[in-house]
């Protein structure tokens, strides 16, 4: 039975947790956040450069009262730090930022093409180094993964990419799984899109959960790492409330039919 300490084996040996807290946007409320998340049992914690609040992350984990081993910390190398060639600034800027002597995962957040060598190269060697327990990837489409592994001499571990009802990524995932690249869903709620949609509503009643509860469950139980993202202790606690329930195949095949390829960044048009 899966619990929200549960952890899947990433290509290096590394375990990972499989259900975190999303950061993006939490702004002045992330050390609130991130403590609660910790608190009621979450153990992944899922920032970024250009989210702002790496600081305001590695002081809630300090203060959390749980040991940093037992914390996993994932962030990322914005794009203009790809284009500029500042891959090990930008790195050991983020370092600085959270606190940290290492992290966990650190991910490239946007493929940037003519940059994906130089940076994935320098991601490598920093993870040699042992300042990185894994290195992965972040919106990287099946193409971009295919010219990363022309020269990677490490394979990524994991791929964050955007995934909800609306944008089920099936190819993408299948994709990662046959590369033995860990599935991993940013915004995996859709921005609340979806929480009106009879479908879902119907699955939600028939387990007693919300639609939340039933997006992230299909999340868990297909293998996709998942990182929903609230503010509230309230919501956080309820997210994570998925490991009690399962959803049938038939249920699982009517998710899936939901699929629209909605997506909200498209990851061969990074011009920011």
């Amino acid at each position: 039975m899966q619990t929200l300490q549960s952890t899947v084996q990433l290509n290096n040996g590394i375990e990972m947790p499989i259900f975190g807290l999303g950061v993006y946007k939490s702004e002045r409320d992330t050390v609130p956040a991130v403590q609660a998340a910790i608190k009621n049992g979450y153990r992944l914690i899922d920032t970024a450069a250009f989210y702002g609040n790496e600081k305001e992350v590695g002081d809630a984990v300090r203060n959390s009262g749980v040991s940093r081993e037992e914390i996993f910390v994932t962030t990322k190398i914005w794009n203009d730090s790809q284009r500029q060639g500042r891959q090990r600034e930008a790195f050991e800027s983020s370092l600085k930022e959270l606190g940290m002597e290492y992290v966990d995962l650190y991910l490239v957040h946007w493929p940037v093409p003519e940059k994906i060598h130089e940076t994935w190269k320098e991601m490598e060697k920093m993870y040699e180094e042992g300042l990185i327990r894994a290195i992965g990837v972040s919106n990287f489409l099946e193409h971009h993964l295919e010219e990363l592994s022309v020269k990677a001499n490490i394979a990524p571990a994991v791929d964050q990419f955007e995934c909800n009802p609306y944008l089920i990524r099936k190819g993408l995932r299948e994709y990662c799984n046959r590369q033995n690249i860990v599935p991993e869903a940013w915004s995996p709620l859709g921005r609340g899109a979806c929480f009106e949609e009879p479908v879902l509503l119907e699955i939600a009643k028939n387990h007693g959960k919300s639609v939340a509860q039933v997006v992230l469950r299909y999340d868990v139980q297909s293998g996709i790492v998942t990182i929903p993202k609230s503010v509230k202790e309230e919501r956080i606690v309820q997210n994570a409330q998925v490991f009690d329930f399962e959803l049938s195949s038939e249920e699982i095949r009517a998710i899936e039919k939901l699929n629209r390829d909605e997506m909200h960044g498209d990851p061969d048009y990074v011009d920011f």
